[in-house]
C-alpha cells in the first residue's frame, strides 16, 4: 500500500494543535492554548477586500507582493520600528509562517543546520524537518530570565551551522531580547559566519519597552519576519512579510514562485489599508493584552506560582511543578476535569516539562475563569 513520503512522516506535530484536537471532544472549554487574537479584523480592513473584490482586484500579483503594499511596509518598518529599509528590502509572504519557511529555503540547504531555543515554536522544528535540516537546540533558563544565553548557543556551534532563530517578543515565554543582549548574539553570529532569522511578529504588542529589530543592528545578515496575523487580528487572512537586503529579498521572492507564486491579492489591499488607516484598534488590543496579563500575573502571584513576566507578545509561561505531574499529564487533566485548554510546555522544547503556556487573546472573564481553575490544579495536583 503506498503512503505519504518518509519526510512528512517524520514531521513532529504540534501539540498545540494536539491539545486543541482533545478539547474538541468536551462541552464547554476554555481555550487558553491557541494564540490568536480573539477581537474582529477592524471593520474598515474586511471592507476594503471586499470592495477590491467586487471591483475585480483578482488577479496573480507579483511574487513579492504589491508595490503600493511593500512601500507602505518600508514606510511601517522605518517608522516604528526604526529600520532603514525601502521597499526593494520588503518582501510580501503567506504570513509569518510563509515568511520563515521561504527564508529558511533561501539561506539554506538539506544538511545545513539551525541553531534554535528550547523552549520555542514548534513550528520551527517542523519546518527544519521538511527541509532536511539538522536542528541544534540550545535551553533557555529561569535563571537567565528565559533569554537566549550566548555561551550556551556557542556550545552548539558546528562546521554545518548555517542559521540562528531568534524570537522576540518570545513565543512562548512572553521575554524580549534587550539591544544589549542582541548586540551580543548578532556578534556571535558574525563570528561564526551566521544568518540569523529574527521572528518579530509580535513587534507591536509590548507592553513598556518597544521590542528591539535585530535586522536595524546588523542588516546584511538579519532577516528580519513580521505578520499583519496578530497586530491586526487577521489571523485567517495569512499575510506576512520579510525585511532582508535587497538582493536576499528579492530571492524571497523568487522563491515563493513554485509554492505560491504571491500572496493572495485581496489579502494584500487588506494588508494595504492596515497599515494607511488608523491605528487605534492596534493599540486597543494592545492594552487589553497589557490588562489581562496584570490580571492574571497578580492572581499567579497570589497563589505563589512562578511564572515568566511577559513583557511583550500575549502569552504567561507558567510553573506547574507544584502540581508534580508532567506538563502533558497536567495538560490533559486540565481538559478532562476543568474544561480548559493550555499548552504543555514540552510542546516548546524538553526545558518546557515543568510549565504550560496560557494565552491571554481570550475573553477577560473566560480567561480568568481559567486561571483560577489551572491555579487550583496546580495547587491540588490536578
Amino acid at each position: 500500500m503506498l503512503g505519504p513520503s518518509n519526510t512528512i512522516s517524520s514531521m513532529p506535530r504540534s501539540g498545540i494543535r494536539e491539545i486543541n484536537e482533545l478539547a474538541s471532544q468536551y462541552p464547554n472549554v476554555i481555550h487558553l492554548e491557541m494564540g490568536q487574537p480573539n477581537f474582529s479584523t477592524p471593520e474598515h480592513i474586511s471592507r476594503a477586500a471586499g470592495e477590491a473584490a467586487v471591483n475585480g482586484f483578482t488577479y496573480y500579483t507579483p511574487n513579492a507582493g504589491i508595490p503600493e503594499l511593500r512601500e507602505a511596509i518600508a514606510d511601517k518598518v522605518q517608522s516604528f520600528n526604526g529600520l532603514s529599509a525601502g521597499p526593494e528590502s520588503v518582501t510580501v509572504t503567506t504570513g509569518g509562517c510563509g515568511a520563515i519557511f521561504t527564508t529558511l529555503v533561501t539561506l539554506c540547504d538539506p544538511g545545513d543546520a539551525i541553531l534554535l531555543s528550547d523552549p520555542t515554536w514548534p513550528n520551527y522544528q517542523m519546518m527544519a524537518s521538511l527541509q532536511g535540516l539538522e536542528v541544534r537546540h540550545y535551553p533557555l533558563r529561569a535563571e537567565d530570565g528565559w533569554l537566549p544565553n550566548p555561551g550556551e548557543i556557542e556550545k552548539q556551534i558546528t562546521p554545518n551551522c548555517r542559521a540562528m532563530i531568534l524570537v522576540s517578543p518570545s513565543n512562548p515565554t512572553g521575554t524580549m531580547i534587550g539591544e544589549g543582549l542582541m548586540r551580543e548574539l548578532l556578534d556571535l553570529a558574525r563570528r561564526h559566519d551566521l544568518w540569523v532569522i529574527s521572528d518579530e511578529v509580535y513587534d507591536e504588542i509590548t507592553f513598556g519597552k518597544p521590542a528591539v529589530s535585530a535586522y536595524g543592528i546588523d542588516p546584511d545578515r538579519v532577516v528580519s519576519i513580521f505578520s499583519f496575523s496578530k497586530t491586526y487580528a487577521m489571523t485567517g487572512w495569512r499575510i506576512g512579510y520579510a525585511v532582508a537586503r535587497p538582493d536576499i529579498a528579492t530571492v524571497l521572492g523568487n522563491s515563493q514562485e513554485p509554492t505560491t507564486s504571491c500572496v493572495n491579492s485581496l489579502s494584500q489591499i487588506a494588508a494595504l489599508t492596515a497599515l494607511r488607516g488608523p491605528q487605534d484598534p492596534v493599540w486597543a488590543m494592545r492594552d487589553a493584552y497589557r490588562e489581562r496579563r496584570d490580571l492574571v500575573m497578580e492572581m499567579l502571584s497570589g497563589a505563589d506560582i512562578a511564572f515568566a513576566r511577559p513583557d511583550g507578545a500575549f502569552y504567561v509561561w507558567v510553573d506547574i511543578s507544584q502540581s508534580r505531574l508532567s506538563d502533558t499529564e497536567f495538560a490533559r487533566r486540565m481538559v478532562v476535569n476543568h474544561r480548559v485548554a493550555v499548552v504543555p510546555g514540552t510542546t516548546f522544547g524538553p526545558e518546557g516539562g515543568s510549565h504550560v503556556r496560557i494565552s491571554l487573546a481570550t475573553d477577560t472573564e473566560l480567561l480568568l475563569e481559567g486561571a483560577s481553575r489551572l491555579i487550583h490544579a496546580v495547587r491540588s495536583g490536578g
